[in-house]
């Protein structure tokens, strides 16, 4: 599950942003000497136990979380977004209303920070700086699973018309990623439920996250609006960051695998006073593997410094590169086979060619996917529609810019 040996940092941690200050205990954890002979001194391990990050606006204290700055489309009324209420906390938070500590990473998978020799993955003659979650098992065994919540293992049907049980990727010490309570042999993630060991007894803590966000909107003088966002259990395991320069580009790039597990995703729009809510957006067992950027077509944020097109000096700019422009590079698009088949290739440069395009869009490290298990609108029990589940697999990012402009002028 893990490339190298680091020194862990275990962290008990206790954050508040209302008083903008918090308290710090930090300890190396004892190695021995064995283990200290195998510290290869390239990375650092992150865990923090009893984590809580509590950051939001007490008007009655004089005490806000604003961000300003922003203007309306006419660009004449200020935007005024405050953040009611920002949390990081344990399972069973209540939606950010009863907050305790949770732990991120473990001493066996911890957050890591590291400097990765870029031709061990593809990146030649680099360093590559790599953030990285807590990691995932390799798949050893295959489980079923009712993914769906609709009270039956989920099932599949292939071209044929013919069902079966849908299987799922397990290691026997391994998670399963999104269901809450999840079993010790059901997945791959290492991160572990809020609960209690079947073996010893003993109660765990675990390493899933309730993560929430409220803000509150407001435009010139008009009546504010709130949106909250809140996410159960949550999961980032097998997600990393990756930086290093581009020599052509001068300047910094990467490649950011984002995993987002999580039992429950709800989203909801109230008044001013937080009362008076439409109908809850719910997105039960909701997976996000977001792909952007690779060794062949990176990605880079920056700033514009001069005109570039329509777009104005001053506007951020995020970019995945073509891969396009790649292949061109490379000289595959020229010799790719006419009629699209390897068996039809006649020289080595052909047969190059047709691997490097079969490598790249079957690689399911270069693909996202989008999975809900069931979308809810409102409370079912209290009349709400369920409007089962959707996925979005297999998307593959050939070329994405994305700016901001001045609307203003």
């Amino acid at each position: 599950m893990q490339g190298g040996r680091f020194k862990t940092i275990v962290t008990h941690m206790s954050l508040s942003a209302l008083v903008l200050c918090g308290s710090a205990n930090a300890e190396l954890a004892s190695l021995s000497d064995g283990e200290l002979s195998e510290v290869d001194g390239a990375g650092v391990g992150l865990v923090f136990e009893d984590f809580i990050f509590d950051a939001r606006t007490d008007a009655a204290a004089g005490q806000t979380f604003k961000i300003s700055g922003i203007k309306d489309s006419t660009g004449t009324k200020d935007v005024a977004i405050t953040v009611s209420q920002l949390y990081i906390a344990n399972s069973g938070s209540n939606y950010g209303q009863n907050l305790s500590g949770v732990n991120l990473g473990r001493l066996v998978n911890p957050y890591e920070i590291e400097l990765v020799d870029g031709d061990d993955i593809g990146i030649q003659d680099k360093a590559v700086l790599q953030f990285s979650a807590p990691k995932k098992y390799d798949a050893t065994t295959v489980v079923n699973l009712d993914r769906d919540l609709d009270g039956q293992l989920d099932t599949q049907t292939d071209s044929a018309g013919v069902t079966s049980l849908k299987e799922y990727a397990a290691n026997p010490e391994g998670y399963d990623c999104v269901l809450a309570g999840a079993a010790k042999g059901s997945g791959t993630c290492g991160s572990r439920p809020t609960g209690v060991d079947p073996v010893s007894s003993e109660a765990i803590v675990g390493e899933r996250p309730d993560i929430g966000l409220k803000l509150q909107v407001q435009v010139g003088i008009e009546t504010p609006d709130n949106l909250n966002i809140h996410a159960k259990s949550a999961v980032f395991d097998g997600s990393y960051l990756r930086l290093w320069g581009d020599d052509n580009k001068q300047q910094l790039v990467g490649e950011f695998r984002l995993n987002l597990y999580t039992p429950e995703l709800s989203i909801n729009s109230c008044d001013a006073a937080g009362q008076s809510c439409g109908n809850t957006i719910y997105m039960k067992n909701f997976e996000l593997e977001l792909a952007l950027g690779n060794r062949f077509q990176p990605m880079s944020i920056g700033v514009t410094e001069s005109l570039t097109g329509a777009i104005q000096p001053g506007n951020f700019v995020f970019e995945v590169a073509s891969i396009a422009d790649y292949a061109t590079s490379q000289g595959y698009l020229a010799n790719l086979p006419g009629d699209g088949k390897r068996a039809s290739c006649t020289t080595a440069n052909c047969t190059a060619a047709w691997d490097f395009f079969n490598d790249y869009y079957s690689n399911p490290a270069y693909k996202s996917n989008l999975r809900v298990g069931a979308l809810h609108i409102g409370d079912i029990a209290a009349g709400g529609q369920n409007f089962g589940s959707s996925r979005i697999e297999g998307m593959t990012i050939q070329y994405l810019k994305i700016s901001s402009h001045d609307l203003a002028n």
